[in-house]
Order: C-alpha cells, then sequence, then structure tokens
C-alpha cells in the first residue's frame, strides 16, 4: 500500500473497525479500491439533491454535513460526517440522492466509483455486510436525531448533540478524553438542532454555566461527561461502537 493509499485508507478503516472487525481479505479489498481525491471548502457541495452521483465519497479530513434545503431557503442539518465516514454510502443503490452534501469545514474526500464497490461486494460478501452494516448505523444515527428533535428540549439535544460527536470522534482517534474538535459555527448548530442562532447562544451558555461545557474556538471541552450524559439523557447504544468510550 502507498503512502498516499495509506493515507486514504486508514481512517476508513478506522471507522469501520469501531463498529465491527472486518477481515484482512475485507481491509485489503478496501485498500486496492480505485479513488479520486479532491478537496473542498466550507459552503462547497460535495453532491446535491437530486442529482445521480456515480462515486461515494469516503471523507479523509474535514467534516461535512448532511442537509435539506426547504422552500424558503431554510437549512435542515441531518447529519455531520468526520473522518472516516461514507456519508453517501446509499447512493450506490438509491440512484437519485434525495438531500445534499456539503463540507463544513476544509475537507478532503476520496470519491470511489460505484461500480468498483459493486465488483468488490459481489466478490466479498463480507464486504458487502460490513457496508450494508454501516447503512444500518447510519439509519440508527437518524433516529437518535429525530427523538431527540421531537422530544428533547434545546437544552438536552444540544447535550446530545456533543455527546455524540465527542463519542464518534474518540472511537477513531479523533478527540482525546475531555477535549473534541468542534468546528461547528453557531449557524451550524442552529441549523442541527432546529433553533435560531440567538436561541443557540442562550443554550451554549446554560450549557457552560451548569459547569457541563466550554465551547472555545474550534474546541470542545467537557468538564462533566456524566453531568452532560445525564443532561442529554444520552444512551450510547445507538452508536454501535466496539467500546463505549466518554
Amino acid at each position: 500500500m502507498s503512502v498516499t493509499t495509506d493515507r486514504i485508507v486508514q481512517p476508513l478503516i478506522r471507522r469501520l473497525t469501531s463498529t465491527a472487525n472486518p477481515s484482512d481479505e475485507v481491509i485489503r479489498a478496501l485498500a486496492d479500491l480505485p479513488f479520486t481525491v479532491k478537496s473542498f471548502e466550507p459552503g462547497q457541495d460535495i453532491v446535491r439533491d437530486g442529482e445521480r452521483p456515480e462515486h461515494c465519497a469516503a471523507v479523509i479530513e474535514g467534516w461535512l454535513c448532511r442537509f435539506k434545503l426547504l422552500p424558503d431557503g431554510g437549512r435542515q442539518i441531518i447529519a455531520f460526517h468526520i473522518a472516516g465516514d461514507m456519508p453517501d454510502l446509499q447512493s450506490l443503490h438509491l440512484g437519485v440522492l434525495d438531500h445534499s452534501i456539503s463540507a463544513v469545514t476544509p475537507c478532503t474526500v476520496a470519491l470511489i466509483p460505484h461500480e468498483a464497490l459493486r465488483q468488490r461486494t459481489a466478490r466479498l460478501p463480507d464486504l458487502a455486510a460490513l457496508l450494508w452494516r454501516e447503512t444500518m448505523i447510519d439509519a440508527a444515527l437518524f433516529r437518535g436525531w429525530v427523538t431527540a428533535m421531537g422530544r428533547r428540549s434545546a437544552y438536552g439535544r444540544t447535550a446530545h448533540l456533543f455527546c455524540e460527536l465527542h463519542m464518534r470522534q474518540r472511537a477513531v482517534g479523533l478527540a482525546e478524553p475531555r477535549h473534541s474538535p468542534m468546528p461547528l459555527r453557531q449557524t451550524d448548530l442552529a441549523d442541527a438542532m432546529g433553533l435560531t442562532s440567538v436561541h443557540i447562544t442562550r443554550t451554549l451558555g446554560a450549557l457552560r454555566k451548569s459547569g457541563l461545557i466550554t465551547l472555545q474556538g474550534r474546541t470542545l471541552t467537557i468538564h462533566d461527561w456524566d453531568g452532560l450524559c445525564q443532561a442529554a439523557e444520552f444512551d450510547p447504544s445507538y452508536l454501535h461502537l466496539g467500546k463505549a468510550n466518554g
């Protein structure tokens, strides 16, 4: 495996091994996949609602978001994605994408042709099962977001988002026990939580005054993990990580 290929494949392998135990054969098949590397600036779309992509994207560096645009121009973010994620894996079978994916930060993405993935999964049922598992975990994340949006207060749903993003980053080695990269603007948080920027500002202030977190610059510092989980009513089982870690 070349240095370049290693840099591309390792985030994806770290992600997959955080939730499963892929065989050496599956890992070699992933490492041998053809890909095209592209860089994107914040706000630049990787793929748009209604398009028929011919590639799946694997995040190498940076953050992406999935979102829907409303007729009035409002944006609802429905997921954030970090290094190792494949945010449009479902496009392998659905054809037309029903949402958009955009860069939140400067990011680097590997575009893997659908045809190459289809050939590998047809030859290796274990790889097909692994990618199918990823789509099921993706669905579990959606259920977690829907529950938070529909039944939790602004305070609770924001705490829940921070718990989720912290644990997902910890699982792939991108965060320390009490510190996580958090390069989201308040407008990103507002669009993810279904709140106004003013409401997000108040909510972040309340979490800070409760002694739970500090969000400064591009870093989230968690002062009281147990308290944050309690505020969020956070049960990490929906993340399906091999080992829950706070």
